[in-house]
């Protein structure tokens, strides 16, 4: 069987190799390099912590999926510090947290284990202590190196149906394979919308801001939205530095608004939430991470399927790359239901 993987975000690396393993004649196609758009940047958040029991077990079983990758890797490439999550979405994820029988505690502004770079603590606390912070490179260059020789740096223009399989076409010439994924990321709605599946295509404007910080680790990664200020995610990327996402209003950083305002606005807003609420983080931008979103998308991922064609689409789907790797290929392979939710 041959297939053609359109992507080589986290995803789509985590596919092609799980075909690859598979046995199956895998091709990754991206037009600039791997990891370079929605994956790109040195970590993410890991949690099992989410707002529905389902999504916490998928998360532990990637959880696992990352300890076999780490040990392929020869480097942890999750670092367990904790995943603390406070205000309005506490109460839900601390109830699917339980009825998923995870792992969790609960505590008060007076705990003494917060690892928090803040000058007040939040009042409830749910802490999820097999969350942590992801060594997005490590994995990045741990996935590269086992798809090796599949990965091809190539535009993909259009994709038709052709008998039984289908046709790519790219920037180095028409490719026929039985199958093809689209994990494309902004780019999966226009290309998966050419072979009849329909896929959100709103998308939005999203930045990650980088500070210098004199706290010392481990620092716990972070979700916060407590009443009276703006929605954070935060974790440490690296000695000293600590990263801040705002969760802006959509009006913000609507894709009509422009990358440049977007990122002016977002700026602005961290910047002023770090002035406000944090202890020991220097306010004054060391980095940023620019990336597209799906607007108002959420947890969780979607699998369309079509003919041939199969299409995956959803917004942090980092944390779960090993699990969908795994998910992907078997679909594509064994021919799974048309549509799967997880969310």
């Amino acid at each position: 069987m041959r297939v053609a993987v359109v992507g080589a975000g986290v995803v789509g690396l985590s596919a092609t190799a799980a075909l690859l393993d598979r046995g199956v004649d895998a091709v990754c196609l991206e037009r600039t390099g791997p990891m370079a758009e929605r994956s790109t940047g040195s970590s993410r958040i890991f949690r099992l912590a989410h707002g529905s029991a389902d999504l916490v077990a998928l998360a532990r079983d990637a959880r696992a999926g990352w300890a076999r990758w780490s040990e392929a890797a020869g480097r942890p490439l999750v670092r367990d510090v904790g995943c603390l999550v406070s205000g309005a979405t506490t109460l839900e994820w601390t109830a699917a947290m339980r009825k998923a029988a995870a792992p969790y505690t609960v505590a008060g502004s007076d705990w003494p284990d917060l690892g928090l770079p803040v000058r007040r603590a939040p009042d409830v606390i749910l802490h999820d202590p097999t969350g942590g912070v992801i060594d997005a490179e490590g994995a990045g260059s741990h996935l590269a190196g086992r798809v090796g020789g599949a990965l091809r740096i190539a535009t993909v223009y259009g994709l038709e149906e052709r008998g039984t399989g289908a046709r790519v076409y790219t920037s180095g010439g028409p490719l026929d394979v039985d199958a093809v994924l689209i994990a494309a990321g902004a780019g999966t709605s226009p290309l998966a919308a050419r072979v009849g599946i329909y896929t959100p295509a709103v998308l939005a404007h999203h930045v990650r801001f980088t500070f210098a910080t004199t706290r010392t680790g481990p620092l716990r990664s972070w979700i916060d939205q407590s009443p009276g200020r703006m929605g954070t995610y935060q974790h440490m990327a690296g000695p000293g530095r600590w990263v801040v996402g705002g969760l802006l209003d959509y009006a913000a950083i609507a894709w009509e608004a422009g990358r440049d305002e977007a990122t002016r606005v977002s700026r602005e807003a961290v910047l002023a939430y770090v002035r406000d609420h944090l202890d020991g983080v220097e306010p004054a931008v060391l980095d940023e991470l620019y990336c597209t979103t799906m607007a108002e998308l959420g947890d969780g991922f979607h699998l369309r399927r079509r003919g041939p064609f199969t299409a995956v689409y959803g917004d942090n789907l980092f944390k779960f790359a090993p699990l969908l790797g795994d998910l992907l290929a078997a679909a594509v392979t064994e021919g799974t239901e048309d549509e799967v939710d997880h969310v």
